[in-house]
């Protein structure tokens, strides 16, 4: 159910990892496509661990597979949990991870813009399927997205049941742009879902989280595990290289993804 929350805990851990617990590989893995064309994935496989636990697949912001997206990725890892961050821009003439500031900014945006979110999700499918199968994973797979990334942990869950299901077995989408374009997949959701959200959002206005609050009120008859959270910050506040960082905010926010975790 949709909450409202400006308190919080210590520092996200998945933004900002503990010391490590064991040394663990990170590769760039090859996927192919479903129209027969191989993409790039980063994968990040802990070792050392007798316990398998869920894999996570990081969905990464419109600047793709850049240094903080590696990051995540090796913290996860660090905590036991094997990751894999598809490069969601493979079609485009620039698919390289782009810097937050400069030049390469606007050339975020332009790809974006022109980002075919249908085939998007297809991509995701094989991401999962490979994700599955990854050393130290227990065969669930949680979602994890930030904006354009969150809008695709989004339609993950809302596609989890059809033909061209993603497969996941819970999302989480952090500042996620566009989902009220996308209002009539929310029905679809049958596994756990959390969004979070900032009031001071500049690219997420408010009408647009009122309005998918109001469209998961209407689904959690169907699916209880439905929830919605509100933070006193502004976009990107769980990144914490970003100006819009926001500890407090991304301390709760952690609790309640870890919370999620636990019960895959």
């Amino acid at each position: 159910m949709p909450s409202e929350a400006g308190g919080g805990a210590a520092l996200a851990q998945q933004e900002r990892p503990q010391q490590p617990l064991a040394q663990h590989p990170m590769t760039t893995q090859r996927l192919a496509s479903h129209q027969g064309i191989d993409f790039d994935a980063l994968q990040a496989v802990p070792v050392a661990s007798e316990t398998r636990r869920p894999g996570i697949l990081i969905l990464p912001e419109m600047f793709g597979l850049n240094a903080p997206m590696q990051a995540l990725a090796d913290g996860w890892a660090r905590r036991g949990h094997p990751a894999l961050v598809p490069n969601l821009f493979w079609r485009s003439a620039t698919p390289r991870g782009l810097a937050y500031d400069g030049a390469d900014r606007e050339l975020a945006w332009q790809r974006l813009r022109a980002l075919d979110v249908d085939q998007a999700v297809l991509d995701l499918r094989i991401a999962v399927a490979a994700l599955r199968v990854m050393l130290g994973c227990n065969g669930k797979v949680l979602a994890i997205g930030f904006c354009a990334g969150g809008l695709l942990a989004y339609l993950a869950a809302a596609r989890c049941g059809g033909v061209d299901a993603a497969g996941v077995d819970a999302a989480v989408a952090f500042y996620a742009l566009g989902i009220a374009r996308y209002l009539p997949d929310m029905a679809a959701i049958r596994c756990p879902l959390q969004l979070h959200y900032g009031l001071r959002d500049q690219h997420v206005p408010a009408s647009e989280v009122a309005a998918v609050a109001q469209a998961m009120q209407a689904a959690t008859p169907a699916n209880a595990r439905l929830e919605l959270h509100r933070y006193d910050a502004g976009h990107s506040f769980f990144n914490n290289v970003r100006p819009g960082y926001d500890a407090t905010a991304a301390g709760l926010a952690a609790q309640r993804l870890d919370a999620l975790l636990e019960t895959l």
